[in-house]
């Protein structure tokens, strides 16, 4: 199976342990962690582990996390991904780098996202969990047809979970 992902202007690409040093400086500003790691800095050994989990995965199951660039310039836009919330199945997430925010890029990734977990690998649902105070990413949730289904606590306050079945 092709794991990369293409949109309308989007092409999304599996991480490689290449990737390591863009998705260290990507994942490491202040804006883009606020929300997607609770406002904690990974370290290099966190990211080497989050780029070998998805090389596994990818492997395994079709899933992981991939690098998003625009078709036109290939600068990063921003990742997205799939990993496991819980025990309760694969949630889609995903960052942008603050040039990037307001242009419907977080909406089109996600949605390519979600799109191949529900169709190409089969899978029943996927879930997304979202910060109270991020109403950004409630919207996108919301733009890609995924319902509530119960709030938990959260680091940073409530959180919302959200799920997309077939």
């Amino acid at each position: 199976m092709d794991h990369v992902l293409t949109t309308e202007r989007l092409i999304l690409r599996p991480v490689t342990v290449h990737d390591h040093a863009e998705l260290m400086a990507h994942w490491t500003g202040a804006d883009v962690r606020r929300f997607l790691f609770d406002g904690a800095v990974l370290s290099p050994a966190e990211i080497t582990g989050a780029i070998e989990n998805s090389v596994r995965d990818f492997a395994a199951g079709g899933y992981g996390l991939w690098l998003i660039r625009g078709k036109e310039a290939a600068d990063l836009v921003g990742a997205a991904g799939l990993r496991p919330l819980e025990q309760l199945g694969l949630e889609v997430f995903y960052s942008l780098e603050p040039g990037a925010w307001g242009k419907g890029y977080a909406t089109e990734a996600a949605g390519a996202v979600v799109e191949h977990a529900l169709g190409p690998l089969g899978l029943p649902e996927v879930l997304a969990e979202v910060d109270e105070g991020n109403a950004a990413s409630v919207a996108v949730v919301e733009r890609l047809g995924m319902a509530p289904f119960a709030v938990v606590p959260g680091l940073l306050g409530p959180m919302t979970r959200y799920r997309r079945t077939r």
